[in-house]
């Protein structure tokens, strides 16, 4: 059985290790351990068996925005709905905190359109999701797809 919770210091080590796998293969931004302790409070994992085999945050930018980020599921179990109930989670949150739009930055357009999430200009999002690009090692080449949800 699957468990959903928010994540531990404990589950730093297990998170580091699937993002990064990840990142390794150029589909995601790999995150550093001073990144995750920092941001601990913002992720959510899957646990099955006491191994985490999902992850994914959701990062406040402003008053009116929260990013979907980090979300990785083991290679071994994709396609089984774990990403999909860590992604509503992460949402659910969002609604709870009245955030009135969620954005990603993905590779993963039709997974995100799912969920009702629209491509949108890089451009023209906020000034206070630039902040965060500015440190990234794809910046100002970012390949990544930005998609928003408005929650209503």
């Amino acid at each position: 059985m699957i468990n959903y919770r928010n994540a531990k210091l404990s589950d730093v080590e297990e998170i580091i290790k699937l993002i990064n796998l990840y990142a390794e293969q150029g589909l995601m931004l790999p995150r550093t351990r001073s990144t995750l302790y920092e941001g601990i409070r913002e992720f959510v994992v899957a646990v099955e068996d006491e191994k985490i085999i999902g992850t994914g945050s959701l990062h406040i930018i402003w008053d009116d925005l929260a990013e979907v980020r980090a979300l990785a599921v083991d290679p071994d179990r994709r396609g089984q709905g774990i990403g999909r109930r860590i992604v509503e989670i992460l949402l659910q949150e969002a609604a709870d905190l009245h955030c009135p739009q969620v954005f990603t930055l993905t590779y993963q357009v039709e997974f995100f359109k799912n969920f009702g999430f629209n491509i949108v200009d890089k451009e023209n999002m906020p000034h206070k999701v630039w902040k965060e690009c500015i440190n990234c090692v794809k910046f100002p080449n970012c390949d990544e797809n930005a998609m928003i949800l408005n929650l209503g």
